[in-house]
């Protein structure tokens, strides 16, 4: 059987639901991460964590194929690059991917998550499949899972590692360096918020506090390939 989901056959996936197997659903979005990371970049780190989840599980387990279009906020749409969809169309989505899915009979189903922007959208659908199925998905976010070990890897802490970042930056060059345009990165829009507005308990939209000069938030100077691996 195939760890892609879409490499096999109606009969292959009869087995994996006989054998219970676990769905990952990655979930990225498609937009500008400035000028020196690639509009796939969220979608991608996505799909690569899954792809790597499955090939290291010693059970069975299936990757969807990544959903590459969700919701972003209005500000990265002052540069090309994001082709988004409405809040409401996205919970759609991925509501009727993963009731599909439970119809079929599978139902161990986790979402990968790696957008910000998805995450109370998401939870939004894991109740409404929970209400109508009885089925309880897990939605994940790897960044939040491992947040202590990545802060240890981090120079910049919170301040260089949101949107296009060390983080991400890090990531894209360890994962597909020959997408990324180093020579182009900038930290000028490192965060400058005071800690004790960001980041709080209260959920406050990074963009309407700080205005982004090259569509980023965050020090993409100092990411290296090592720091992604």
């Amino acid at each position: 059987m195939n760890k892609k989901f879409i490499e096999n056959t109606y009969e292959d996936l009869n087995e994996a639901i006989s054998k219970n197997a676990v769905i990952l659903i990655p979930i990225g979005q498609t937009e500008e991460h400035g000028l020196h990371l690639p509009v796939k970049t969220d979608a991608f780190i996505a799909e690569k964590i899954c792809e790597k989840i499955a090939e290291l599980s010693e059970i069975s387990v299936l990757v969807m194929p990544t959903i590459y279009y969700g919701y972003s906020t209005k500000e990265v749409f002052n540069w090309p690059g994001c082709p988004g969809i409405k809040i409401e169309t996205f919970i759609t989505l991925v509501y009727d991917i993963c009731s599909s899915l439970i119809k079929m009979g599978f139902r161990k189903i986790v979402i990968v998550s790696s957008h910000g922007n998805h995450t109370g959208a998401l939870e939004v659908v894991v109740r409404k499949i929970a209400d109508d199925f009885g089925v309880y998905m897990a939605l994940t976010i790897p960044n939040v899972i491992a947040k202590e070990k990545i802060n240890k890897i981090l120079e910049m802490g919170w301040r260089g590692s949101c949107h296009g970042g060390e983080y991400e930056t890090s990531l894209m060059l360890y994962l597909d360096e020959k997408s990324v345009k180093i020579e182009k990165a900038t930290d000028v829009d490192i965060l400058k918020i005071d800690k004790k507005f960001y980041p709080s308990k209260a959920f406050i939209s990074t963009w309407g506090l700080q205005k982004s000069k090259t569509g980023i938030y965050g020090a993409p100077k100092v990411a290296t390939k090592e720091k992604g691996e």
